[in-house]
């Protein structure tokens, strides 16, 4: 049996998405940490490349704050907390404890 078919246009789907505003994690410069624990933390918990972990430890040390990433409120807030809960530097003794960070707004698009 041949049928004829007729064309219909297809009804448009709105689909609209939603973006979640961007966030900042930084990362705040002390003098309990080496740039070596910097670097590995910065490779471990974000994978940065050794040359960019390197790049972001001399930004913190010059600037006393540095954008490690930005992302979404969640992820930020897990970066943040995984930065915090990176334990103390074993090669500095005096040092107690992990770094600091925050969580900022991003600003611009």
């Amino acid at each position: 049996m041949i049928t004829d078919t007729v064309a219909r246009p297809r009804e448009r789907q709105e689909n609209e998405t939603t973006t979640l505003p961007p966030y900042n994690v930084v990362l705040l410069d002390d003098d309990d940490h080496s740039y070596e624990y910097v670097i590995l933390m910065l490779k471990k918990i974000f994978g940065h490349s050794l040359q960019k972990a390197y790049e972001m430890a001399a930004k913190v040390d010059a600037a006393g704050r540095v954008i490690v990433m930005t992302t979404n409120l969640e992820l930020a807030e897990l970066k943040r907390d995984q930065i915090q809960a990176f334990g103390p530097d074993p090669l500095i003794p005096r040092c107690k404890g992990s770094m600091s960070a925050t969580v900022e707004p991003a600003s611009g698009p």
